[in-house]
């Protein structure tokens, strides 16, 4: 959903500390209500033994499945900084917000000495660690950045072909987090991947419906922000509800996320993929209040004061220059673009608008000139730097 100058940025930016502590911390059998120890730092002692999730899943098992969990929840938070903020302090802050953001939540939640496990909150599949702790994370963020520079109305997609293969892959995923959250192959996980699959395809359907009231255009990229809608929703009760209450669950997170999207321009903060609006709100919607609320206030403060600590600190200022931010961070940091095989195409396009080259074009066989050309291909915008020789022309 990004442009596609800052396509690979976003690519890189996934990672977690799981392996030095963050699974001991969230998961060790003799943690305190608030967090865990470093009894299993470096995964000492995790292997066969019964794991706090089941019994019949061993530790070893039960510690890669939720890596997946913690591994995903803080690419969704620093989505909100897309666009402008600098790759290397996001990687410190990923490492920072994973052990004092995510190990906190997952161990009140599903650890089993965790104070919302022991009052008896229900967390199926993560509606509090992941999505409503992502969602108060992106807010932070966006809060702590201010808004992208440039003509909002520019902020499209890329390649909306892309945001529906990716709407694909993490559906299909999602049966993987919902129905693998039962722990076993029953009866309870089979419900939980009928309802989340009857709760995404309602949540599409809803978000269509919706921005067709305002655009009169049925729109592929409102099914896909419905549907991961739907899925936030459902997460959390997906073990424990019917496939009539996921009809419902669908309709009313698709209906409050599309308008936390619509609010996010009154407000005026740059969330650049609505992680507030639709992780956030969505998990919100489906989810107890209690646990709800903590979570969100504990992402957002902390996020906060991470943030607020690291801008403080020479060489980790989050938010990228001015002119990288022209640019885009493909090239600014890492050198590399997504698309750069368009920029060379472009020089044999017949028609090619030389409105913003660089200087005064000059004659002769050996002379070049450096221009920026803008070339739509489709719903594909690119901006490139490329050499065309006016021998060729």
């Amino acid at each position: 959903m990004a442009r596609s100058k800052n396509a690979l940025s976003l690519i890189m930016l996934s990672c977690c500390s799981w392996f030095l502590f963050g699974y001991s911390l969230a998961f060790s059998k003799t943690g305190s209500s608030m967090i865990g120890n470093f009894e299993n730092a470096f995964f000492r002692g995790v292997l066969d033994a019964p794991s706090v999730g089941s019994a019949k899943i061993p530790d070893i098992v039960f510690m890669l499945f939720q890596g997946m969990f913690a591994a995903l929840t803080p690419a969704l938070a620093i989505g909100a900084a897309a666009e402008r903020g600098r790759i290397l302090p996001t990687l410190v802050f990923i490492f920072l917000w994973t052990t004092f953001v995510y190990d906190f939540i997952a161990c009140w939640t599903w650890s089993a000495n965790g104070w919302s496990f022991v009052m008896g909150g229900l967390d199926f599949a993560g509606g509090t660690p992941v999505h409503i702790s992502s969602g108060g994370a992106a807010l932070a963020y966006a809060l702590v950045l201010g808004r992208r520079s440039g003509d909002h109305k520019d902020f499209r997609p890329h390649s909306m072909s892309n945001v529906v293969i990716g709407t694909c892959f993490i559906w299909f995923g999602w049966f993987g987090f919902n129905g693998g959250s039962a722990l076993s192959a029953n009866l309870r996980a089979a419900m939980a991947c009928v309802v989340t699959n009857l709760a995404a395809s309602v949540g599409g359907i809803t978000w269509v419906l919706l921005d067709y009231r305002h655009d009169r255009k049925l729109s592929v990229l409102g099914f896909c922000s419905g549907a991961v809608a739907g899925l936030v929703s459902i997460t959390p009760g997906s073990g424990y509800v019917s496939p009539a209450s996921s009809v419902a669950i669908g309709f009313l997170g698709a209906c409050a996320c599309n308008m936390a999207v619509r609010l996010k321009h009154y407000l005026k903060y740059d969330d650049a993929f609505d992680v507030f609006a639709v992780h956030g709100v969505g998990g919100i919607v489906g989810y107890q209040l209690a646990d709800s609320a903590a979570g969100l206030g504990w992402s957002f403060a902390v996020t906060y004061l991470i943030l607020f600590i690291m801008n403080k600190i020479p060489g980790l200022n989050l938010r990228a220059e001015a002119h990288h931010e022209h640019t885009g961070l493909d090239l600014a940091e890492l050198g590399e673009a997504a698309y750069g095989h368009l920029d060379e195409k472009a020089v044999a396009v017949s028609g090619v608008d030389h409105s913003m080259d660089v200087g005064e074009p000059k004659t002769g066989s050996s002379s070049s000139n450096h221009s920026i050309n803008e070339v739509k291909i489709g719903s594909v915008s690119t901006l490139g730097r490329h050499v065309s020789s006016t021998s060729e022309a």
